[in-house]
């Protein structure tokens, strides 16, 4: 999602035209680079003894379809792949696309290499999928469309980039008591159960917030700064969503609460795809209006 809004954002801005190719190429790339991360991650938190037993978002190597070793060698091609889709855009655009590219891929590779030096043990794994995965894609699908770097596609992706941190933290807060075992420290620790649901709140809430300021206050108190076109309130429309979702947050502790807690995670990212489509409706209905 934050791809395609970088990419829809930069001729809503700029008088860059929309490449279709470079955005489907872009959105290949960045689906072939996080399926490659997740499945590194999966890896790892299984041969560490975490992850063993299916829930209902487990991916293949916690259900024992493949074996760790297949999976790293899937991952390898994908990651490949998704590399080779970054340079020919880069030589297609911009070489400067490069370093942001270089950036998402390290932060990646390093958000659980299996050490212990590892992101996501070291409480950073929120920050690095908000920016690998956020403001990182966002930025990069706009220097792809117009060939330059720029702070709206990053200041515009904050909200999207924090339903993705959102889906990583509704990931941890349930699985609490494991990461504990593996010595593992996320912000769900750090926080306890009661912070981690105020946490989430701010996460899922936020951005209900903040595309309306971003469509109304820069026209308000700065003229000279591009807002988001009025067309992105069709965020709101996921609203009902996000407070289902907190509803069943808080009734975590209830019977049948409980099992629904072990999918919040799939929830969140159910909340994080409509609220995304709606986002890139809205800049696609807004280039459509005003061509």
């Amino acid at each position: 999602m934050p791809v395609l809004f970088g990419a829809l954002l930069a001729p809503t801005l700029t008088d860059a035209l929309l490449n279709w190719k470079r955005l489907l190429l872009s959105l290949t790339a960045m689906v072939l680079l996080q399926a490659a991360f997740n499945i590194l991650n999966d890896v790892s938190d299984f041969n560490r003894g975490l992850d063993r037993e299916p829930k209902p978002v487990s991916g293949a190597v916690v259900r024992r379809l493949l074996t760790p070793r297949q999976a790293l060698r899937g991952a390898a091609v994908l990651f490949a792949l998704g590399i080779l889709l970054g340079l020919y855009l880069a030589r297609e655009s911009t070489w400067w696309l490069l370093p942001v590219g270089v950036s998402g891929v390290v932060l990646g590779l390093f958000y659980t290499p299996g050490g212990a030096f590892a992101l996501k043990y070291l409480g950073l794994g929120d920050l690095a999928v908000f920016t690998a995965f956020g403001l990182l894609g966002s930025l990069g699908a706009w220097m792809v469309q117009s060939g330059s770097a720029a702070w709206p596609p990053v200041i515009f992706a904050i909200p999207q980039s924090l339903l993705v941190a959102a889906i990583l933290h509704a990931n941890n807060w349930r699985d609490m008591q494991t990461d504990i075992q593996g010595s593992i420290r996320t912000p769900a620790l750090f926080m306890g159960d009661r912070g981690s649901s105020i946490y989430l709140h701010l996460l899922v809430i936020s951005p209900f917030i903040l595309v309306p300021s971003f469509v109304f206050i820069p026209g308000w108190c700065f003229p000279r700064i591009s807002a988001l076109p009025a067309t992105c309130l069709l965020t709101l429309a996921a609203l009902p969503a996000a407070l289902r979702l907190l509803t069943h947050a808080r009734r975590r502790h209830s019977a049948a609460g409980s099992e629904v807690f072990q999918a919040l995670d799939g929830a969140t990212a159910r909340l994080n795809l409509i609220f995304g489509l709606l986002l890139n409706t809205g800049l696609f209905v807004h280039l459509l209006i005003r061509d």
